[in-house]
């Protein structure tokens, strides 16, 4: 007999397992979702890659204004963190082109997609 609030069930070989309310079992059956394919998944570790140096870089800033370093200095390399985003940024957009847009326009919604593209592009263009 099963304790309250718990399903009884039994493992492939045989025996009980007991599993409580709120966690569910897995069914063989079902299949997980799988994950979409982005325009930047085939460079997705060098994108990572990127992404860390500049997360490094701004830690850097961080320093410098706690050692109170000369302003241009500091001024430096936030123009050099802007110019690694600038890349990042860049390299999205090209995979956006190639893949996404491809995609979307096989599906019939090319100028949406292009609507879509120039108004990143564009926010991506309003800095400053």
């Amino acid at each position: 007999m099963p304790c309250t609030g718990t399903r009884w069930g039994y493992l492939g070989h045989g025996g009980p397992y007991h599993t409580p309310e709120g966690y569910g079992t897995l069914d063989p059956m079902t299949t997980p979702t799988p994950t979409p394919t982005r325009g930047y998944t085939a460079t997705k570790d060098q994108l990572l890659a990127r992404l860390r140096r500049v997360e490094g870089q701004v830690r850097g800033i961080e320093k410098m204004v706690d050692d109170d370093r000369y302003c241009i200095d500091v001024l430096t390399q936030i123009s050099a963190i802007q110019a690694a985003l600038d890349k990042v940024a860049l390299g999205l957009l090209d995979g956006h082109a190639r893949h996404c847009m491809h995609e979307g326009a096989a599906e019939g919604r090319a100028d949406e997609m292009a609507t879509e593209m120039m108004a990143a592009v564009g926010r991506l263009m309003k800095r400053g």
